[in-house]
Formats: structure tokens, sequence, C-alpha cells
């Protein structure tokens, strides 16, 4: 969502403080990276609507992102009382029980949020690697689904936990490569900060509203489907491309890697995330 299109919502919020347009704004702001807004946007629509499910699954999508899990499993906790059948609320806690090790837990949530939503890519693959640790007892499932709920300490599970499958055998399978749905879950890969900090999930949710920008820029300049991005910065050099239509892909490499040879690694790349996709669906 563009500047301008915040802008609107934002004016419209304030001409009518009771509307709905707060959820759009909300999530918006939550994509683009806004947090401390976003939250001040949901908590004050929800003193309007405290039993919107919709306003509950918000708050707890942007308190996910900050790291404080604890709160955004209350908060989905509640859309499901209010909601029995909320889609995001059963992805989000889904997503935490999977992370908490309870994969039985986590399926059936998993399970709810598709039946409630089928077109979910993001969760139909999720379901298919909960399914395949139970059929597998001891076994990792072969893609990371979430972050850590509140009992476990890091915001994001570390590179050494995550299982590399999507990107088994390519360079960075865990650190160079990330791999989202339109959503901005992260679903296999991984990135980290120059200090070693995991910083794939955040960049994900990040990078669900360059996904729509993109899309929505090659729309208005009648360009057809867009089909890469490929930016140069003093640091490293990065390469965008969507494996499906669902799905984006990122891959960071050294300033020392040209750009054409990136673009040889990430069609490479998006074509392993493609068959995992297609495996998984």
């Amino acid at each position: 969502m563009s500047n301008e299109d915040i802008r609107v919502l934002t004016a419209q919020l304030a001409a009518d403080p009771s509307s709905l347009v707060f959820l759009p704004l909300g999530e918006a702001l939550r994509r683009r990276g806004q947090l401390e807004a976003a939250e001040k946007v949901a908590i004050a629509g929800l003193t309007r609507y405290p039993d919107l499910a919709d306003a509950h699954d918000l708050l707890a999508r942007i308190l996910g992102d900050g790291g404080d899990l604890e709160r955004a499993f209350d908060e989905w906790d509640i859309a499901l009382r209010l909601d029995g059948g909320h889609a995001g609320a059963h992805k989000g806690i889904g997503f935490l029980y999977y992370v908490a090790g309870d994969l039985p837990k986590a399926l059936s949530h998993l399970e709810s949020a598709l039946a409630a939503d089928p077109g979910a890519e993001g969760v139909a693959a999720a379901v298919a690697r909960v399914r395949e640790a139970l059929a597998s007892p001891g076994t990792a499932p072969s893609a990371p689904l979430a972050p850590s709920p509140a009992d476990t300490p890091p915001a994001e599970v570390s590179a050494a936990d995550v299982q590399a499958a999507v990107f088994d055998g390519l360079e960075g399978a865990l650190d160079g490569l990330l791999l989202l749905d339109a959503e901005g879950l992260r679903l296999g890969g991984g990135l980290a900060a120059p200090d070693g900090e995991p910083v794939g999930d955040a960049v994900a949710a990040h990078l669900a509203g360059v996904f729509r920008d993109a899309e929505r820029a090659a729309r208005l300049l009648s360009l057809g489907s867009w089909k890469s991005v490929a930016a140069e910065t003093a640091d490293a050099n990065l390469f965008l491309c969507a494996p499906t239509p669902e799905s984006l892909l990122l891959l960071v490499r050294d300033n020392s890697v040209p750009i054409g040879r990136l673009a040889l690694q990430a069609e490479r790349a998006s074509d392993a995330a493609r068959r995992w996709l297609e495996g998984a669906a």
C-alpha cells in the first residue's frame, strides 16, 4: 500500500473515528514495519469494537511482529472465543503451538485455518509440514513455520534450528535465501543481520508490502505481471522474484557478486521453491 493510500485511510479514520477503516490502516502500517503506530490504531479500534474478532486478530499480528508473543496468543484466543472459525486466529495460534512443540494442537488449528480459507497457500504448506512431522516422530518438519511462543525466548527460530529443505543444496540456504507467502509468512530459508541476529521473520513481514506494491506498479504502468526486482546497495546486492503468484523469494549476497550472477542464482532458488510449494500443496 502506497503512502498516498495510507494518508487517505488516515484521513477517513480522522473524519469518522467509528469507521472500520482502522482495520486496513492498521494492517498497512504493520506491513510497513510501523508497529507502534499500527498498535495505536488497532487498540483505538478495539475500544469501539471490543467484540470484533478481526480487530483482535489485527492486534495479535502486530504484537507478534514486535515479539510480544504472549499477548499475541491472548488476542488470538479472544478472537476465537468471538468467532470460532476465524482463519487468522487459528493460523496464528497454530504456528505458535508448532514451535512450542505441540504438533497435534498446531495441526488442529492449522487445519481449521485451511478449512476456513482453502486458498491460503502458506497454510496448506504448513499443514503438510506438521503432518510430515507427526508421521515421522523424532524428525523435524522440513520447513520453519513461525516465531516461537512466549515461553521460548527468541522472537524467531535461530538459523541453527531451521530446516532448509526448500533450498537444500543451494548456497545460503539458511542465510541469504528467504521464501515467504503473500501474507508475509516466512516459509523457508533465513536471513541474519551483520551481528548474527536472525531477522528472517521480520524481513518477510516487511516484504509482503513490497510484493503488493510491485504488483500495483506493474498494473498501473500496464507492464503485465512483474518478474523480478534487483537492487545494489553499499553492503549487499539483492534480488527479488516470485516463484509462484502467491510467493516471493529474496536472495541476498555480498556486493561483490554481480547482479547477473545473482539473477542466475535466484532462478535456481526459485525453481527449487516452486517445486517445494507444489509438493506441499
